[in-house]
């Protein structure tokens, strides 16, 4: 009898023909969570087995685990030969000695001489003798459920309860999107949703130094290295745009700093996925949160972007919305810390609302946009998260 962790994946099994695709991108990805960790992952008939590690590593073993998208499920489980006697050796450890249980009996293997239902029947019947009077059988609402398998080979899975997964597709099944990476706390949340939907996901990080501070660039290093635990790694892009605020500040309307600071950020950005074989651009937007991100704000960023789309997962959102699913992700505490990003530098008493394409492109011709923007791209540095 061995403990072993049973991973069955999400929707892979609608993909047809596809599935072996997915399948291989799910099994690296299992495979680099739990890369430190001495064990083996072996698939078995549309799931997956973690088998031959220290017990003491199960929790670790299983944190990984939930973090990796396309996992439906995890169970806790002991595999042992498939004659009753063993598996009832094993159901004990999962049995209590009081409270209300039933016994889920399925039959992989269809030469095994007993059906799912007597596979329960008989099981239930052995845990009854062994608790006398402890315990007794409720198929409709019991307080814990033992769950027996049968599988090839003479093996079976004996377990107790699911553990939910991330779900999703295997991060590396969709492309790669570059997202614009704040301190805050929406864009983590974006990226970690396009990272449920298999994208593959790099970071673009602006700042002020020296009018941001490097705990505000180490801030972001942390969210990129939480994010990094469902993407299976990342890069992290930092690139300086000081100068480029400087100018702003310097020949164009106060009101229109963020509008025209945000698109320079979306020219650099298309430039730079571009560069990296991004295939999109990845933003925490969510409509009417703040004074950039109304249609007009947004209509104004799109208007720069030529080539790439611009992926806003979070639109339709409230914040509370983005604050729970933050917290769900780990992000939440990091985001939160009181270390200023680079839209709060020169930031207007009242920025435009509702800025006026026209306006916005007559107050950019005073500024040599190429060359501020080549001036940004030289002080470019990478991280591998």
């Amino acid at each position: 009898m061995e403990r072993v962790i049973i991973i069955r994946y999400s929707e892979i099994f609608l993909k047809g023909k596809n599935k072996g695709f997915f399948e291989r991108a799910f099994e690296k990805n299992l495979q680099r969570a739990i890369q430190e960790i001495d064990c083996e992952l072996i698939k078995q008939s549309g799931r997956y087995l973690v088998q031959h590690f220290d017990e003491s590593e199960t929790d670790n073993l299983i944190e990984k685990l939930e973090k990796v998208f396309g996992v439906h499920t995890l169970s806790l489980a002991y595999e042992t030969s498939s004659d009753m006697d063993s598996i009832f050796e094993a159901a004990k450890l999962f049995c209590h000695s009081t409270g209300t249980f039933k016994v889920e009996g399925h039959r992989g293997d269809k030469k095994y001489p007993l059906t799912s239902i007597e596979i329960s029947r008989e099981l239930g019947a052995m845990l009854l003798e062994y608790h006398k009077g402890g315990i007794k059988v409720d198929v409709h609402n019991p307080s814990f459920t033992i769950r027996v398998d049968i599988r090839e080979h003479g093996r079976a899975l004996v377990f107790g309860d699911f553990i939910e997964g991330a779900n999703g597709m295997p991060v590396g099944t969709a492309g790669k999107g570059l997202l614009l990476l704040s301190g805050g706390i929406d864009s983590p949340v974006a990226g970690h949703m396009m990272a449920k939907r298999g994208m593959n996901v790099e970071c673009l990080h602006f700042h002020s130094y020296p009018y941001t501070n490097m705990q505000a660039k180490e801030k972001v290093v942390d969210l990129a290295n939480i994010l990094s635990q469902y993407t299976c790694g990342t890069k992290l892009y930092t690139i300086s745009v000081t100068h480029i605020q400087e100018a702003i500040h310097e020949k164009c309307k106060p009101e229109l700093m963020i509008t025209l600071l945000r698109r320079f950020m979306y020219r650099i950005a298309e430039r730079h996925a571009l560069r990296i074989g991004a295939q999109c651009l990845i933003t925490g937007e969510s409509l009417g949160q703040v004074a950039s991100q109304t249609i007009e704000g947004m209509t104004s960023s799109n208007s720069v972007v030529e080539k790439l789309p611009v992926l806003r997962p979070l639109v339709g959102f409230d914040k509370n919305e983005i604050i729970e699913r933050s917290v769900k992700m780990g992000a939440y505490e990091t985001s939160i810390l009181p270390f200023e990003d680079c839209c709060t530098v020169f930031l207007p008493d009242f920025p435009a609302i509702r800025p006026n394409l026209e306006t916005i492109k007559r107050e950019e011709a005073k500024l040599d946009v190429e060359g501020l923007i080549e001036e940004a791209f030289s002080s470019i540095e990478k991280i591998e998260i």
